[in-house]
């Protein structure tokens, strides 16, 4: 059995109450999680079968476990902080929430792009930052690379999310490692310059933009695609069969991808525990849970994967070290700002 608690808002009165431990005990674990996805009970329920650990799970978004775990201070009974996205992982670094631990298992199992150069963090699920775009307006062959957003050819044709976004954020951070900062500020000035209209909505919202036509040209994680494409409503299956998807920049250092990454808290009160936590999660069971429930692309290389991800064959990702992302994040924010992207 799973024992929840969900912070409220305002941080200053959520409590977790009963449900998590206070200390050590051989067949518990402490889990604050910001994944708020149905199919991690899957994989937490599979955990407890294999291993007999209890898993007390906490809930919450980011900042509010990392605030959480820092009034708890020493007390903390955290283990493991689970996320989405480099960004927040280097943010929960920078704040020194995590230890770093050395696993023989990670580091066999996980490519060297998805783990954190000190063993603060690991990446156990990818999130391809797609492009996607309308076949009946727009020519395919002039749109290959996220650079390509830029081109005033697209002027009046791109939606995107804000520059508030945690992915368009990493998005811009990987732009920086590879153009460096001011060809990524010309890159940013130029989406901007090429928007449809002013950022609003999540990922599916800019799917949809497209498939109403509202813009020929739209960024979006590759998993909101395939929740529209498998959606039990006629109307979000329409959308998504109306859009095509692209992966840019097959022709040279290959897509965008982010993480769903977790790491050991430091003063973990069950770190043996915690460890073993992380190395279920690189296994083929927790990874094929990964990529058939959630839509997500599996980080160990032949698992097996839902039909949609696996009709797309095998594409080409950009393999720089996802720690990068977060190191990139404040000069991202401050381009972001420059440029006026909202």
């Amino acid at each position: 059995m799973i024992k929840h608690a969900r912070l409220a808002l305002p941080l200053a009165v959520a409590m977790a109450g009963s449900a998590l431990a206070t200390g050590v005990a051989a067949d518990e674990l402490n889990l604050y999680s910001a994944r708020h996805y149905d199919s991690d009970e899957a994989l937490y329920q599979a955990f407890t079968e294999e291993t007999g650990i209890e898993i007390n799970l906490l809930e919450g978004d980011s900042d509010q476990l990392i605030e959480r775990i820092q009034r708890e201070g020493e007390a903390s009974p955290a283990d493991v902080m689970i996320t989405v996205d480099a960004g927040r992982l280097w943010r929960a670094e920078q704040e020194g929430i995590f230890q770093s631990i050395e696993s023989d298992v990670l580091a066999e199992r996980l490519p060297d792009s998805m783990r954190h150069p000190e063993g603060k963090w690991f990446g156990f699920s990818q999130r391809a930052r797609a492009i996607f775009y309308d076949p009946d307006t727009i020519d395919a062959s002039q749109l290959t690379s996220y650079e390509d957003l830029a081109d005033p050819a697209f002027e009046g044709q791109v939606c995107i999310r804000s520059s508030n976004n945690i992915y368009n954020q990493s998005l811009l951070a990987s732009l920086i490692e590879h153009h460096g900062a001011d060809e990524a500020e010309e890159w940013a000035q130029g989406v901007v310059d090429n928007m449809a209209r002013d950022p609003e909505g999540g990922d599916t919202d800019q799917i949809k933009g497209v498939a109403s036509g509202e813009c020929g040209v739209a960024v979006a994680n590759h998993y909101y695609y395939v929740r529209l494409l498998k959606s039990d409503d006629a109307a979000d299956r329409e959308a998504g069969e109306s859009v095509e998807i692209l992966f840019p920049n097959q022709d040279g250092r290959g897509t965008h991808v982010n993480v769903g990454g977790a790491g050991v808290v430091e003063g973990a009160p069950n770190k043996e525990n915690a460890i073993r936590f992380l190395e279920f999660l690189a296994s083929d069971e927790a990874q094929k849970l990964f990529a058939s429930d959630n839509f997500e692309f599996p980080v160990v290389e032949g698992v097996a994967m839902d039909e949609v991800l696996e009709s797309w064959g095998d594409f080409k990702k950009d393999e720089i070290n996802v720690s990068v992302l977060g190191e990139n994040n404040p000069e991202a924010i401050k381009i972001f700002d420059r440029v006026g992207w909202r």
